[in-house]
């Protein structure tokens, strides 16, 4: 498995860049590796086997959901006074959960492959269920600091010419008619992200409280001692762990080097689709690397982070258009919720943007 500063030809900034958003789901710090991180020692050559690097790192990651399941029970109740330390450890389960996930999907070949298969689906359920409430929050804060940005006061100042008087007047203009409406359309983003919000908290305190989450939490606990692996010879050589990792990395070369290219049309929401894909072939690349290598890949985490702040304005501009569809909205509402719907796909563009900046396999992007 190659190493990304392998093949680097461009220097990964240490962060987005400036229009990018905050995101709504903070994957970039939520996803970071737990334990020694990037000071981890790699694994020598020899140790690269099902028993001596994919077992163990399993059984941490489990130790780490049963952990954040301990303290979510213990901060989940009030919830006015644990609110906070209870959503760090529904991230910090859901980081876990999804890291034990994607090595099955990855190394399944190495692993007893029903046992692989069965857990692997119940986690995708159980972190998708305990993200949407974080994910709907997240968006309502986004679109409400995008509208008050777009309708605040700053206005460019009229300088010289005729002509930039009327710019400025015509921004005026658009700026007045925006700040009538921005006001109803925060309202009704508000309410229907927070009734959106609600909704999913009840289903996530239900899903926590099925048989079928205490099944997952059991099977959990059980490969925190015990990794079901192939029978025979299977996952006894390197060659079981580096094989898998190198296809998930050639996917994820192929899915990039098929992205549409820069100078594409800014609206075209077709394209979210690929950008998503490669964001999860990226995830299971991360993933991929902290199991070889025993470390994580800090050339990666910038264009991880910018392919997560993509989907969190892609969504945004979706829950914007959604609210704009509403029946029998002002005309002034809608022209607020028009101009933030442009606002969140811009976004999506200066994600795109940061991400072919940081990108480390420069080759991939310049493909034909």
């Amino acid at each position: 498995m190659r190493r990304p500063d392998q093949q680097t030809t461009t220097r990964p900034t240490t962060g987005p860049a400036p229009g990018t958003g905050t995101g709504a789901d903070a994957d970039a710090t939520v996803d970071a590796p737990p334990g020694k991180g990037e000071d981890q020692d790699r694994h020598p050559a020899g140790d690269l086997t099902t028993e001596a690097a994919l077992a163990p790192y399993l059984r941490g990651q489990a130790a780490d959901f049963l952990r954040s399941l301990r303290l979510h029970h213990e901060h989940s109740a009030p919830a006015d006074a644990g609110g906070h330390d209870a959503a760090a450890a529904t991230r910090a389960l859901r980081r876990a959960a999804r890291r034990i996930s994607g090595s099955l999907h990855t190394f399944r070949a190495a692993l007893d492959p029903h046992w692989a298969d069965q857990l692997r689906a119940e986690l995708a359920w159980l972190s998708g269920v305990l993200a949407r409430e974080h994910a709907y929050a997240g968006r309502l804060t986004r679109l409400v600091e995008a509208l008050h940005q777009l309708s605040g006061p700053a206005l460019p100042a009229a300088r010289g010419a005729r002509a930039a008087g009327e710019t400025s007047s015509s921004d005026a203009q658009g700026r007045a008619a925006l700040g009538v409406g921005a006001a109803r359309a925060g309202a009704l983003l508000e309410r229907r992200l927070t009734l959106a919000r609600t909704r999913s908290h009840s289903a996530a305190l239900q899903a926590l409280g099925s048989s079928r989450f205490h099944a997952v939490a059991d099977a959990v606990a059980l490969l925190a001692s015990d990794v079901p692996l192939a029978p025979g010879t299977t996952g006894r050589t390197p060659e079981a762990l580096l094989e898998p990792a190198e296809r998930a990395e050639q996917r994820l070369l192929a899915a990039v080097a098929a992205l549409p290219p820069a100078d594409t049309e800014p609206y075209n929401e077709a394209q979210d689709a690929a950008w998503h894909q490669a964001r999860l072939l990226l995830r299971l690349h991360r993933y991929a690397h902290e199991v070889v290598l025993g470390a994580a890949a800090p050339a990666l985490a910038s264009c991880g982070h910018a392919l997560d702040l993509h989907r969190d304005a892609v969504e945004a501009a979706a829950a914007a258009a959604a609210a704009a569809r509403t029946p029998r909205i002002a005309p002034a509402t809608a022209y607020a919720l028009g101009v933030l719907h442009a606002d969140q796909r811009h976004e999506v563009e200066a994600a795109r943007a940061v991400f072919r900046e940081t990108w480390p396999y420069a080759t991939a992007l310049t493909a034909p």
